[in-house]
């Protein structure tokens, strides 16, 4: 896998978030060249922006900063003009319960900037690989035990449905202009430097001995993998051949109740919170869970297991968040 990465082009949108930061910093590890897209609101790709989870170091190994809206038809000559072999296309906005509010800018993040990194590469004669990342939201509650990539797609909120529409223009894209797509549909990611979604916002609430709310009865269900585990899984998707033009889930085929993860952070976080019910999300899917057998025939097998992978996130944010 290292050798692979060795000396390559790779540009990365949405590379300081939570997963694009953790993708970055491994592949400069492994020798690539990175050029990192952030966001903001120059026109001229300046590097004017404060990094939240990129640490300086790895900063300053970044071959180009391109400070830029995804959603700005600026990006596409910005990426064209930095010529990439690789693309990873992380930036999106992913917090459902934004876009029941929001519905509007999450269409032109996710739509409109997925949309604009498509025909940047679609003018790039030397692309290889355009790895696009979407979600398994984008299935809605499942119809079978595990949902596979052959599944309807059956979105249940806005930011389900912007998903939805970007991967049927990636279908586009390969099918009109024959570009060497791979579309990624991650199940929930955790881990180190995650601000939102149910598990950090229940550590958050465990660590300051708050209330932590579950909506509904807490039945919900989700498959789970830690953030190391889900940076191998971009990465091999991008080096193997067999998954240019195709769709494939990644998670670990084990869901976990919104009940249990509630317990088991406040068990080991060694909490005082009371676990309180409040009503029922609106549109809220009820389970997830992955059939991993195409990611798994690929060589990919998650190594961190729920308890393990909670414990490290608890270390990591007692030492990074501050107490109330």
């Amino acid at each position: 896998m290292k050798n692979f990465w060795k000396n390559k082009k790779v540009l990365i949108t949405g590379a300081d978030g939570f997963v694009g930061s953790h993708l970055t910093e491994k592949l400069i590890d492994f020798g690539a060249y990175v050029t990192i897209i952030v966001r903001g609101t120059s026109n001229h790709g300046t590097n004017s922006y404060h990094f939240k989870n990129l640490s300086i170091d790895y900063v300053k190994k970044c071959k180009k900063i391109i400070c830029c809206d995804i959603s700005s038809t600026d990006i596409i000559r910005h990426t064209i003009k930095d010529n990439p072999q690789i693309i990873f296309h992380l930036a999106a906005s992913a917090y459902v319960p934004y876009s029941f509010e929001h519905p509007l800018e999450v269409n032109e993040v996710n739509v409109v900037g997925t949309l604009n990194i498509l025909e940047a590469a679609r003018q790039i004669k030397g692309v290889k690989r355009i790895i696009c990342t979407s979600s398994s939201e984008v299935y809605g509650t499942a119809l079978t035990k595990k949902i596979n990539e052959d599944h309807p797609l059956n979105p249940t909120s806005p930011y389900a449905a912007s998903k939805a529409a970007a991967d049927r223009y990636c279908f586009s894209y390969i099918r009109t202009y024959n570009l060497p797509i791979v579309i990624i549909r991650p199940f929930n990611t955790y881990g180190p430097r995650h601000t939102y979604d149910v598990i950090p916002k229940f550590i958050k609430m465990a660590i300051n001995n708050d209330n932590i709310t579950i909506h509904g009865d807490g039945k919900q269900s989700r498959d789970l993998t830690y953030i190391s585990d889900a940076v191998k899984a971009f990465l091999l998707v991008a080096e193997k051949k067999q998954c240019l033009k195709k769709v494939i889930n990644f998670g670990t085929g084990k869901d976990y109740t919104i009940n249990f993860l509630a317990k088991e952070i406040k068990k080991i976080s060694q909490s005082k919170s009371k676990i309180v019910y409040i009503p029922k999300r609106k549109s809220e899917v009820q389970r997830l869970t992955c059939d991993a057998r195409f990611c798994m025939s690929l060589g990919w097998k998650h190594k961190i297991d729920i308890n393990n992978g909670l414990k490290l996130n608890i270390e990591w944010a007692l030492r990074n968040w501050k107490k109330k």
